[in-house]
């Protein structure tokens, strides 16, 4: 398995709109999806860990709110990131 740092910048040099690109929206998006992702598998493991429970709310709420910003502001690349991440809307 790769480390946290190594997936995380695979992810950035995948999704970047540009060279010194960390923050946009497709970024954060892949990102929050991909902690999510983690997250969940440590669920199957530890069912009753409440208090993660809830930081994976958060970060699902955090994805939302970045997944409508993207919609109102630009369709096109809101679609692709849909289908890039597998995620249903």
């Amino acid at each position: 398995m790769t480390t946290v740092k190594q997936e995380k910048e695979k992810i950035i040099s995948e999704f970047k709109v540009h060279d010194k690109d960390t923050g946009s929206a497709d970024v954060q998006i892949a990102l929050l999806t991909a902690r999510i992702n983690r997250l969940t598998e440590h669920f199957k493991i530890h069912k009753k860990d409440f208090s993660s429970r809830r930081g994976l709310l958060q970060l699902v709420s955090m994805r939302r709110r970045l997944l409508d910003y993207l919609k109102r502001e630009n369709f096109k690349k809101y679609k692709e990131i849909l289908v890039k991440l597998k995620l249903r809307k």
